[in-house]
């Protein structure tokens, strides 16, 4: 575990995507395609993608967002595995809103397992609330997604 380097967070790149591919792998049982990544950096016009990077330049984090009109939606969010519960998730997550404030957002909203109580919790410190449940939502286990919101106006 790296605990002495300094965090930043930036606008991810394409040459971002073999780092970003290996943290999928740590965090989601159904992980994202590098094709997936390249459709959401290269044609989805909505699409901004924020990594957390240390000072040697590698990428411990990501969170994807899609900001339409005046609304955002987090797509994804994952830390890697030996990085987590340094706060990088909150890093994330508080860039994610300074980038959707400066372009007059004014709803957030994601999905999170109802089961992932470490992440429900980092979102109501956040601001965020339930808003309902989508039934078996993930496709790995069926789980159930809770959906939650944050109003910024």
């Amino acid at each position: 575990m790296i605990t002495n380097q300094t965090i930043t967070y930036r606008k991810m790149t394409l040459e971002d995507i073999d780092q970003i591919l290996l943290i999928e792998e740590e965090a989601f049982a159904t992980p994202w395609t590098r094709e997936a990544f390249e459709h959401e950096m290269t044609t989805n016009l909505y699409s901004h993608y924020i990594v957390a990077e240390t000072e040697t330049k590698e990428i411990v984090g990501y969170c994807g967002m899609w900001i339409v009109m005046d609304e955002s939606h987090i797509t994804n969010v994952a830390v890697s595995e030996r990085m987590r519960g340094l706060k990088i998730g909150e890093g994330l997550m508080r860039e994610a809103i300074r980038v959707v404030l400066e372009q007059d957002v004014v709803l957030m909203t994601l999905e999170v397992r109802v089961t992932n109580d470490i992440a429900k919790n980092l979102y109501y410190k956040l601001g965020f609330q339930d808003g309902g449940i989508r039934k078996n939502y993930y496709t790995d286990t069926q789980e159930d997604a809770l959906v939650m919101w944050v109003e910024f106006k």
